[in-house]
């Protein structure tokens, strides 16, 4: 193989399980994270409103999906990010962050204990820097197992518990919860058919939801399943852009990346009492010293005046000093306004502050929100 050939196959784009399956859809297919993956079918704001409304099925294969296991794995974890993974019981996940020895945010990602070992979600577009510094990082003792014969997908909205109650998925074990029962941030083994199903009660667009890891033989037949219900139908990264913004979720690689730390990513509910008291996770004395002291710059939700979308990448203003930048923004098709998010200064954090930010040369009035834009409609634990 000649040099060019080497460096043409290095830079292919790959495909997905359900390659075949969008585009005989209807789907814009785009690159995102090194694969082809569906941007929409009928329009960002068309599936955005139905996701809100019923049910949407979302293929995030490209994500990487590992497990790791032996003896002190949740300990070994702990050295690497800043979460109390120790404490996780069987069952239970948590959002945590990869850490740089600075203490800047190499990736945030789910750790879930499956009562036998650790399964964790990771970001598609950097999930091949992310094993290799946990491989780096962790003891050799520690075994980690990349599942690449598994695909992803998100069935988010409040007719998604029905729509998987109805698919006959039942518990692989007496001592877990049918779907429909799980809360929040809890998760277990299921089985459709003879089809072994990872089902956790999450998502990243704020509604309630699952995420369903199933082998990639399986996935076509899962998704027609599911998508023969009238609630449900196949919605694009697009919609899924526009949910999460409205849900006031950051975004790695755009809201998040090394040069931020999770107190200045606003991320600061990540890092439990007991870390906070112990420290030993990688830029602890920094990280640690902007929740005693505060941080210089936060990140913060923004709302636009007029119908001008104010987008990543746009200069924030206090009077005619620049103070900041926006890292996500866009129409929100709920609120029915543009909304943004973006670092600014702490001290021009607080809802209220009224800033500007540059769009096209013009100045555009935006006001410092709290967030989520739209509130979380996550099935909590009572009293929890």
């Amino acid at each position: 193989m000649s040099e060019t050939e080497e460096m043409a196959e290095t830079v292919a784009i790959e495909t997905l399980p359900l390659d075949a399956w969008h585009r005989a859809r209807g789907a814009r297919m785009v690159e995102f994270a090194g694969y082809y993956m569906p941007i929409q079918y009928d329009g960002i704001m068309a599936e955005h409103l139905w996701t809100r409304d019923n049910a949407g099925l979302f293929d995030v294969s490209h994500m990487g999906q590992l497990v790791f296991s032996g003896e002190g794995a949740a300990e070994a974890l702990e050295a690497l990010v800043p979460g109390d993974i120790s404490a996780l019981k069987p069952g239970r996940m948590r959002y945590s962050l990869l850490l740089a020895d600075d203490g800047g945010i190499l990736d945030d990602l789910m750790v879930t204990n499956t009562g036998h070992g650790l399964y964790m979600v990771v970001n598609g577009a950097v999930k091949w820097d992310d094993i290799a510094h946990l491989r780096e990082h962790l003891p050799d003792e520690i075994e980690m197992n990349l599942l690449d014969e598994q695909a992803l997908l998100a069935l988010q909205g409040p007719k998604a518990a029905a729509a998987l109650t109805a698919l006959g998925v039942v518990p692989e074990f007496s001592d877990i919860l049918p779907v429909d029962r799980l809360v929040f941030m809890q998760a277990g083994p299921y089985l459709w058919g003879d089809v072994r199903l990872g089902i956790s009660r999450s998502g990243y667009t704020g509604e309630d939801g699952f995420e369903i890891s199933v082998p990639a033989s399986d996935v076509s037949a899962l998704a027609d399943a599911l998508c023969a219900q009238e609630a449900v139908k196949p919605i694009g990264l697009g919609a899924r852009d526009s949910l999460r913004l409205e849900a006031g979720l950051p975004l790695y690689g755009h809201d998040l990346d090394e040069g931020i730390d999770p107190v200045e990513g606003d991320l600061a509910f990540a890092i439990s009492k007991r870390r906070r008291e112990e420290g030993g996770f990688p830029g602890a004395a920094r990280i640690l010293g902007h929740l005693a002291d505060g941080s210089p710059r936060k990140r913060v939700g923004l709302t636009v005046d007029g119908k001008m979308p104010v987008r990543e990448g746009a200069k924030i203003f206090d009077g005619n000093r620049e103070v900041g930048v926006v890292t996500s923004g866009g129409f929100a098709p709920s609120v029915g306004a543009p909304i943004a998010m973006g670092y600014v200064p702490t001290g021009l954090s607080e809802p209220g502050t009224a800033l500007a930010a540059e769009v096209r040369g013009k100045r555009v009035a935006v006001t410092v929100t709290p967030m989520p834009f739209v509130p979380h409609r996550y099935v909590r634990k009572q009293g929890g």
